[in-house]
């Protein structure tokens, strides 16, 4: 799946960009009930909230057959290949539940920051994308971008809460000063998000009876690979093979014979 020239020019000048209705109602519907299914398990690999509800489960694609399939999916990989310009391999894979009435807040933060100082990524040449599971409306937790923040670079931060590099909050006022300084990122279940490592972003919590479930895969040029990784290795992968574009056939498919 190739990005049109006006999709591009959006995504560099905002960085990010929202694809609508990119996967099928089936396939949504099949990928919901594996982020369900995963996040039952006690894990190291799945996070949780205080009150024990699922916050992330990490590297799902390393033991879930589905995610790992998705992870080659053309309509993830070739969106990133032609804005990052050569290979991929997987960084990381993630899916964020953000679950009704219990999901918590992610403050303001830059990802490359993180894969920077944490991971030893070199430079911002690795990019998230994201498939909604579920539809994501401003009030139940939807992600909120400062548009072009991302030209500005990577603002250093120091460690805080659970060792997380959430931004200063001098810096948010710095580049948050008005209503108007921020985006919020909807769209339809079956919708693909987009986003630049350097785009300040964070989400508030989700207070509805609605869900906001999120898988995201962050890609990352193979030419670029950590080289001083701190964290673990589900969390950041430490083994650099290229991802080989499968056409989205190839999960359609899959996705039927589940359905049996």
């Amino acid at each position: 799946m190739k990005l049109t020239q006006d999709q591009v020019n959006q995504y560099n000048e905002a960085g990010f960009l929202v694809l609508p209705d990119v996967f099928s109602t089936d396939e949504v519907d099949v990928l919901r009930r594996e982020a369900t299914d995963i996040t039952q398990v006690q894990r190291p690999e799945i996070w949780r909230e205080k009150n024990g509800a699922p916050r992330t489960a990490f590297g799902c694609h390393k033991y879930s057959d589905i995610f790992r399939t998705l992870s080659s999916d053309a309509r993830l990989v070739e969106p990133v290949e032609q804005l990052i310009g050569e290979p991929l391999y997987i960084h990381q894979f993630k899916v964020n539940p953000k679950v009704a009435f219990d999901g918590d807040t992610f403050p303001w933060h830059q990802d490359f920051v993180t894969w920077h100082e944490d991971d030893g990524m070199p430079e911002a040449r690795a990019m998230n994308i994201a498939i909604f599971l579920d539809h994501v409306y401003p009030t139940n937790g939807a992600l909120m971008f400062v548009p072009a923040s991302h030209k500005r670079g990577m603002v250093p931060t120091t460690p805080k809460e659970n060792n997380r590099r959430w931004m200063d909050l001098k810096d948010v006022e710095n580049v948050i000063r008005s209503g108007s300084d921020i985006e919020v990122a909807t769209g339809n279940a079956g919708s693909v998000l987009m986003f630049h490592g350097n785009a300040v972003h964070g989400s508030a919590g989700n207070m509805t009876p609605l869900p906001r479930r999120i898988v995201y895969v962050t890609y990352n040029a193979v030419s670029n690979a950590i080289c001083k990784p701190t964290r673990p290795e589900f969390i950041a992968h430490q083994t650099f093979e290229p991802v080989s574009a499968m056409p989205p056939e190839a999960f359609a498919e899959y996705v039927s014979s589940l359905h049996g």
